[in-house]
């Protein structure tokens, strides 16, 4: 059974729901969840802001958060998984955001550099990662590892 499956069928089993917050993946997260066939038994929503004022206006991140630390940190990503929760009621969330490249690096935040954060329960988790590859490749590995970590805190 593939991940996003297993991930549909334990939300399913403990009559959970799920919403997901997405930046650098542009959607690839929720398009995978969606195509399992009975996803609306768990799927509430999908959020795909890539700026910073709809992270500010849809998902309640504090601007003072993406001011201090950048969008692409590890307090922005923990804060658009427990806004995705907030503003759905949903059970669990999954987010993300990152630089997929080829441009918009700096020194400290090369291409690559993704923050994944996991929403479940009483506890959200944040990890930080740095993929190689072209930006298909970049988003496509963030989004694989995002499902992961998510199947990880479903168990």
């Amino acid at each position: 059974m593939t991940i996003p499956r297993i991930i549909a069928q334990k939300l399913i089993d403990q009559h959970r729901t799920l919403a997901v917050a997405e930046s650098c993946t542009g959607g690839l997260i929720s398009k995978t969840l969606t195509d399992i066939p009975g996803s609306s038994a768990f799927f509430v929503a999908g959020f795909v802001a890539y700026a910073n004022s709809a992270k500010v206006n849809f998902l309640k991140v504090p601007s003072a958060l993406i001011e201090r630390h950048g969008a692409v940190s590890a307090p922005v990503v923990r804060a658009m998984a427990l806004g995705a929760r907030t503003v759905t009621g949903a059970d669990c969330s999954v987010a993300v955001t990152g630089i997929a490249g080829p441009t918009g690096s700096t020194t400290s935040k090369p291409v690559g550099l993704v923050f994944l954060s996991v929403s479940y329960k009483r506890r959200t988790i944040v990890k930080r990662y740095v993929f190689n590859g072209t930006r298909g490749q970049v988003r496509q590995q963030a989004a694989a590892t995002a499902l992961e970590m998510l199947a990880a805190c479903l168990q």
